[in-house]
Formats: C-alpha cells, structure tokens, sequence
C-alpha cells in the first residue's frame, strides 16, 4: 500500500467526518405534546404528578421526577443500609433492589472490575441514593385524579421474600389504604434482564384509570470514556428508528418528548448501559429530559408512561415491562432482540456509519479469540486476513507506485529540461506515462476502497466490551488502555505520577514501533516532487506517533503489525519490478539521472548597446 496515500486519504477522511457532523448537527427533535390513546375518557381537571410539584395538563399523567434529594458522598454499604433490600446475585449481576420506592438501585457487573487488578471492586452500573452519583430506575403508576395516594419515591413496600435469583421472581406490595393494593413482580434471568410486572388490585365500588410509568434517573454527567466516534449518553428507538442525544442537549432544563410504537429508551456508556424496554406493541410517550443548574448537578431522565388502564371495581389490572442494567456484549445484546423481539436492540451497540463492514469484522474476531484464547493475537491473525482479502488491490497499488518509482530518474531529467515551464513539464510527463502505461492515480482506487475497512476496525477494537481488561503478551495487560510503558517512565524502570502537561509528550513503546514501522514504509514508496511535500510526508510517522500514543494499545498494535505486513508485500513487489529500494537504489536514481540529463542550455550573451553621446 502507498502509505502516503494511505495516510491522506485517512486524514481526510476524519476531516470529511468531522466536518459533517460540525456543519450537520444530528436532527433535534422539537417537544411535542404528550397525545398518548386512553382506554376511558380523561379528566379535563390539571393534576399533580407524584414526586414533582409540576401542575399536570389534563390528560395522562407524566412520569413524575427524581425522587428527593438525599446526603450525598456516603460509602455504597452506608447507602444501601438506608432502606431495606431484597439482593440477588446472579453469574452476571450482583446488587439488590430497594422495598422504599421500590427502586432498582443497586446493580454491579459480578465479571467486570473496575481497575485491572483483580482484587478491585466490581462495575456499577446502578447506584443508590446517598452515594455520590445516584443512577437507578423505577416503575410505577400515575392518576389523573389527585384524590387517589400513588405509591412515591419514599413509599415503603413489603415482600415475604429476601432474595431475588433467576427463575424465581419476587412480589412486592403497597396499600395505599384507599383501596388499591399496588404490586410489583420482578424477575431476572441469567445475563442483564429484569422483567417487571405492575398491577393493581381496586378494591373500592368504583373504576379507576391509573398510567403505567418506567424511568431511569442518573444524577450528574459522567466523564465520557470514548471519543467523538463513539455515542455516551441518552438514546434509543423510536418507532424503529435510533435517535441519539447528548448531555448537552439537556442543559437549561430542556427536554424531549417522542411517541413511539415499542421500541426501547436509556441511557449508555462506552461498554455498559441502562434501558427501558416497554411492551413491543404497546404505544408509549417517551420523555429525555435535564434537570439542574450545572452539568454536574443536572439530573438526567429518561422514562416512558402508557395507555391509561382502566380498572373495574373488584378487579385487577396489570402490565409488563423490562429493565436492562448490564454490560453491552455482542452475542447478549443480539440473542435479546432476536428472543424477545425487541426493536434493533443490537443498535445499543455504537458500530458506525461501516456497520455492514463492522459486525462481520467482530464476529471473526471473536471466533478467532474463542479457538485461540489470545484476543491480541486474534488481532494480528485478523489483520492478515484483512490484508490476505485486499491482496489484488494491494498488489496493483504497489505495482503502480514501483513503476513511478522506477521512473523518477526519467522525471528528474523532465524537470531539469524544462525548469519553470509547469505547462510544458506537465506535457512531457504525461507522455512519459503513456509510454512506459504507467498510470500515476492506479495507487489510490485500492486504498480508498480500503478505508472503510479501516474505520470497522477502528470500531471492532475500540468500541465492543469484549477487548476490555484483555492481555496480549509482555507488558500489554489491557488492550483497551495506552500502552504502560512510556518515555518518562523509563519504559517502565520506574514508577512516578507524569505531570498532565507532559501527557502528550509521554509516548508508549508501541506507538513508536508503529512510528518506526510508518518510517520504513514510507522509504518505499517514490517520495514527492515537490520539497515541501517531502518535507510534510517526512514528519508524518512522527505526527501521526504522537496522535496514537493516547490510543488503546490493541488499535496501536493492529497498526504496526498491518504496516509490517505491508512493507513484506512492498518490498517483494518493489523487487519484482525492479524498483529502486533504500538508500542503494536512492543513490543509483541520482546518478542515472546526473548522467543522463543533458547539460544545461547556455544564453547567448548580447553585447551592450552603446551609450548614446
């Protein structure tokens, strides 16, 4: 592969990107106002909802807002002894559920730790009131008549049983001592699914119109962990569509409302998230929503409410929804919108704009971990396939650039002959290229095409849970962090905290391996004949050294080893077709063309005029 076309085509292509999404913005969504199809006509009278101070419009209610606020900062066992909890620990999730509010609040990944040492505590994905940064989610009911007690964020419910455990679901009540006797079923299963069933039993001589509600709540803006590659924040699908929004969306008390048919909302990081699952037939008003003055104390919401569910005298109404609380992996995420019919649950996994390109691409590169057991080896085996699959391309692009290469002692003479005459020099080398069927443009059809390709990669290693906390060999104990050893740690001869204005200069033993494998490369290739362009394309492995020292050490990885297999492959077909190679073959183009270039054309000298007397 010519790498200079490589790396600019590469570079624009993030240019291209990054400019679109700069000049076009994703599509907000203006609020609309709540229409959502009632079983009984609704009351015209404005209402309250429950845990907000906010009048209702007449209609359905809305789901109500944070539950109050609570002392802050307090250690997660202090914060769980504040109420009393039905635990569950499953082979994925560990956690319990709070009987005051009824809210799943404490939800941890039983596999995944927080730091790479083994011994340290396991992910959180939920989190209680009390600690520093509550994140949790709740499901209720909503009337439009103020007159009826609604369970609240601090209604205390009751459950014969203390441990929740798959296959064995857990029933909570609530009597609002008005009779209406509220419950709540959850189940869980083995991987990340909760299954939550609300009812009502109405025991008074009167019908009741009560409003399924669900919703997450997560209590300021967490430190996003991808780039601007990679989605963090309030999502979801609507009516088959998926609609992402930013934290930033959300600043000034802004909100978004959207009716959808099914579908699923919530709230991601870069490997694990939190979503709302409604009835996949059911029509639901959505609502994304921030509340609070800064970013750090703004309270982000998402939720759903449903039809209204009218509910006889003597009677029991009821419906079912699903919480997601866990890790985002492939195989989970797809085999949940496959058996549960749950609309593109597969997009809660960011595989971009090359996703035809993406999916594949990981499915290999799991099959290749799982018979191999190595996740950095698979890597580099993927990394041959890739480069096995674009051999005809490749070979075409370098056989191209070998030719030019052959030929620049003939251009070195063009340019003497002619000098400044760009029109002329042009000419002259587009004959050169008809003569020898050189075609100088061959090189960058391949490589474009393989560009797409790039960017899936990108995506496989950068994005999927599943190269989190994995080794490769040596020092690379986690492919998803930068390289350990760096420059101002002595590659790892010494310990010290590098001060974060020397980050950018503390670069990683693979990021210059990479720099080093860019170096060689692009010795190959036939260098520029413009100076400023040499000197440009000169300071791109040290450029692009600096760009990907921060890089998680896999994509470092993957990149010098495809610029290794590249440089094989340049470096036979150079051969092949007689190419100059390094500093020999530099040395016999300068003096090809010292001896065969005419020698300059001298001016005839004109005799002065004679000065007029």
């Amino acid at each position: 592969m010519d790498q200079k076309n490589f790396i600019v085509a590469i570079v624009l292509s993030v240019l291209i990107i990054m400019g679109w999404q700069y000049a076009f913005p994703p599509a907000k969504h203006p609020p609309v106002e709540q229409t959502a199809t009632q079983t009984t006509a609704q009351p015209n009278a404005p209402t309250t909802a429950p845990g907000s101070s906010t009048p209702m419009p007449p209609g359905a209610p809305a789901a109500p807002g944070a539950a109050a606020a609570v002392p802050t900062g307090l250690p997660l066992d202090q914060a769980l002894a504040q109420s009393p909890r039905i635990t569950f620990s499953t082979p994925e999730l560990l956690g319990s559920i709070s009987l005051k509010g009824s809210r799943i609040d404490d939800v941890q990944l039983a596999k995944h730790r927080q730091e790479l040492d083994p011994t340290s505590p396991p992910v959180d994905v939920l989190t209680p009131l009390g600690t520093a940064h509550p994140y949790y989610a709740e499901f209720g009911w909503s009337a439009s008549d103020a007159a009826l007690k609604m369970p609240g964020p601090d209604s205390v419910w009751t459950s014969e049983q203390k441990t929740l455990a798959p296959g064995k679901p857990v029933h909570m009540t609530w009597d609002n001592g008005q009779g209406l006797i509220f419950g709540l079923d959850v189940g869980i299963d083995e991987q990340f699914m909760f299954d939550v069933k609300q009812s009502v039993e109405n025991k008074t001589d009167k019908p009741v119109t009560l409003f399924p509600w669900a919703l997450i709540v997560r209590h300021g803006e967490p430190k996003a962990e991808g780039t601007y590659v990679l989605h963090e924040g309030p999502y979801g699908v609507f009516n088959g569509s998926l609609k992402e929004f930013g934290y930033k969306d959300f600043k000034d008390n802004k909100q978004q409302k959207i009716e959808s048919t099914g579908g699923w909302v919530g709230i991601t990081d870069k490997y694990w998230m939190a979503a709302l699952i409604p009835d996949q037939k059911a029509k639901v008003d959505v609502t994304l929503k921030g509340t609070g003055p800064t970013p750090e104390t703004t309270k982000y919401q998402v939720d759903y409410v449903g039809n209204g569910v009218a509910i006889a005298a003597g009677a029991t109404g009821s419906t079912e929804g699903r919480l997601f609380a866990g890790a985002k992996i492939v195989r989970v995420m797809d085999a949940y919108r496959d058996k549960l019919g749950i609309d593109h649950f597969d997009l809660t996994i960011d595989w971009g704009w090359f996703w035809f390109f993406t999916k594949p691409l990981f499915w290999l590169l799991e099959w290749l971990y799982a018979h191999i057991g190595n996740f950095g080896v698979s890597i580099l085996i993927l990394t041959v396939i890739v480069k096995a699959l674009f051999f005809p391309l490749a070979n075409k692009s370098y056989a191209a650039m070998s030719k030019m290469k052959r030929l620049q002692p003939e251009m070195e003479k063009l340019k003497q002959r002619y000098g400044e005459d760009r029109t002329k020099l042009n000419q002259e080398m587009m004959q050169l290229y008809r003569r020898e069927k050189v075609n100088p443009a061959a090189g960058c059809l391949p490589i474009m095409l393989q560009i797409p390709v790039f960017f899936a990669l990108y995506k496989v290693l950068y994005t999927t849970i599943e190269m989190r906390h994995q080794p490769f060999f040596g020092w690379i104990h986690d492919l998803s962090a930068p390289d350990p050893l760096t420059v101002f740690t002595g590659f790892g001869l010494f310990h010290w905290q590098v001060p974060e204005f020397l980050h950018f200069f503390n670069i990683g033993l693979w990021p210059l391996v990479m720099g080093v494998t860019m170096f060689l490369q692009q010795k190959l290739n036939p260098a520029p004949t413009d100076p400023v362009q040499a000197r440009v394309f000169q300071f791109l492995p040290i450029m692009f050294t600096f760009m990907m020292a921060p890089f998680s050490a896999g994509l470092v990885i993957y990149w010098a080893w495809s610029n290794t297999l590249s440089i094989a492959q340049q470096y036979f077909i150079m051969k092949k077709h007689g190419a100059p190679i390094g500093k020999k073959g530099a040395a016999a183009a300068v003096v090809a063309t010292t001896d065969a270039a005419p020698p300059p054309e001298k001016k005839a000298i004109k005799p002065p005029k004679p000065k007029k007397s």
